[in-house]
């Protein structure tokens, strides 16, 4: 009987000494063992433990009074079992509107408050873990987007070597097309010949131009002066350049005439004519009987050589531009930092669209951001400028600079803060200053893993 008696009092001692002060933290309990005294928290003074939660506010720094709105600096510590705890200031206890999800910081006033504090922790439970969900999706994500970059870097380094060894050959065949061409300028000579003796074109006239000599050689090839030029004259006159010796067939004379046994001055213009002055394939056997008339053929297909070279350059020397061109923008691409693994690497030349309210907002990250207005007008928000995270996070935030000038102000400017999401997409856009944006920006590669740390105590 005396043991039970006995362990009954302890058992009361011990509750009496422990009890809780309404609106103060587990953490702060040592502060608050029933006592005859009480040490304010920051020790500026000592009071009589019965001005607990009296109150009337004793301490300057409002520990003495943690149930109370006495004290204007002082804190009420919601437990909110099954949720989040959290401080409220004093002055919001007992102030007629429920604070704390628990309802404990209106147990002395007239607000009839329901206890909420289970169905927010089961949203809130519901949300952290849809989050991690969206956190292990991401990874799994991340981690495909880091083996696609680490080859698409491969095969962009593949095609830099490629480009780079077209350039050196394109730059042997330019060096090589220069040199033909030059050798063509010195055979060319100019076109007009000072006149010479039997140099008659019938109207006596020199074979001064094209029209003369298309006259001229007309007639050297009509030998029985009759308007036309038949297979006959053809195959007296006009030799193969590689085997001057052998007579044209008759087919071949009339596939030189057009398809025809004769033809007249018009005609030969655009059949015979334009094979002759070609050089490549036939010629006038004899021009004996009109000076100059072989020498203006000659003359002519070397006009014609000193065209193609230079024509030939041209092509070859636009190639070369081309190819160099594709290398230095490669070569910048490969430039920019793409985060460790390369993993940012696929958002090169991809761009993402918002629309808000009249204007339409468009993200190409490491190039630009622009705005565009229902009109159509189009503004830049700024240019790729570079990574700008926080140390532990340096790839979490983007920096868009220099865009286009603001009215009475900077150049616009735009921060693109990077979120970890399932997919990649541009999500909101803000403008909190004048000209200056905010754009979240959610993808894959923004993903981290969480680290599990100990508990830290804010209300410490």
């Amino acid at each position: 009987m005396r043991f039970h008696v006995f362990v009954a009092a302890v058992f009361c001692c011990d509750v009496v000494g422990s009890r809780r002060i309404r609106g103060s933290s587990s953490s702060y309990k040592r502060f608050y063992r029933e006592r005859k005294s009480f040490l304010c928290i920051d020790g500026s003074k000592i009071i009589p433990f019965e001005q607990v939660n009296d109150d009337y506010c004793d301490c300057d720094d409002g520990s003495d009074e943690p149930g109370t709105s006495a004290c204007p600096r002082g804190r009420f510590y919601c437990t909110n079992l099954g949720f989040r705890p959290h401080y409220i200031p004093s002055s919001r206890v007992n102030d007629g509107i429920c604070d704390c999800c628990d309802a404990s910081d209106e147990y002395n006033s007239h607000a009839h408050c329901q206890n909420t504090c289970w169905n927010l922790g089961q949203r809130e439970r519901a949300y952290v873990e849809g989050q991690m969900r969206t956190l292990d999706e991401g990874l799994q994500l991340k981690q495909q987007l880091i083996e696609e970059g680490v080859l698409l870097w491969r095969e962009k380094q593949a095609q830099l070597r490629e480009l780079q060894q077209v350039a050196e050959d394109l730059q042997m065949k330019l060096e090589e097309r220069r040199r033909k061409k030059q050798e063509a300028d010195r055979l060319k000579e100019p076109t007009s010949r000072a006149p010479e003796a039997g140099d008659n074109d019938g109207g006596g006239g020199l074979f001064r131009g094209q029209n003369s000599t298309v006259t001229g050689t007309f007639k050297l090839l009509d030998s029985n002066k009759d308007g036309s030029i038949t297979v006959d004259e053809v195959q007296a006159k006009v030799a193969l350049v590689h085997d001057e010796e052998r007579v044209l067939s008759e087919d071949e004379a009339v596939a030189l005439l057009g398809g025809d046994h004769q033809t007249d001055l018009t005609k030969f213009q655009h059949t015979l004519w334009d094979i002759l002055t070609n050089g490549d394939h036939v010629k006038i056997k004899d021009t004996h009987g009109a000076p100059g008339v072989g020498e203006d053929l000659r003359l002519k297909a070397e006009d014609r050589a000193a065209e193609w070279e230079a024509s030939n350059l041209k092509k070859v020397e636009e190639a070369y531009e081309t190819v160099n061109m594709e290398i230095s923008d490669l070569r910048e691409k490969l430039a920019i930092d793409y985060g460790p693994d390369w993993e940012f690497l696929f958002l090169n030349s991809q761009c993402y669209k918002l629309k808000v309210y009249e204007y339409t907002y468009t993200l190409c990250p490491f190039n630009q951001v622009t705005q565009q207005s229902t009109a159509g007008t189009e503004v830049s928000l700024g240019r790729w400028g570079m990574w700008e995270g926080a140390p532990e996070n340096r790839y979490g935030r983007m920096v868009y600079e220099s865009g286009e000038p603001c009215w009475q102000g900077g150049s616009r400017s735009t921060t693109v803060t990077l979120t970890c999401g399932t997919a990649t997409a541009l999500r909101s856009v803000k403008e909190p200053s004048k000209c200056q944006y905010i754009m979240d920006f959610q993808t894959p590669v923004a993903c981290q893993p969480v680290l599990k740390q100990r508990g830290i105590h804010s209300e410490l």
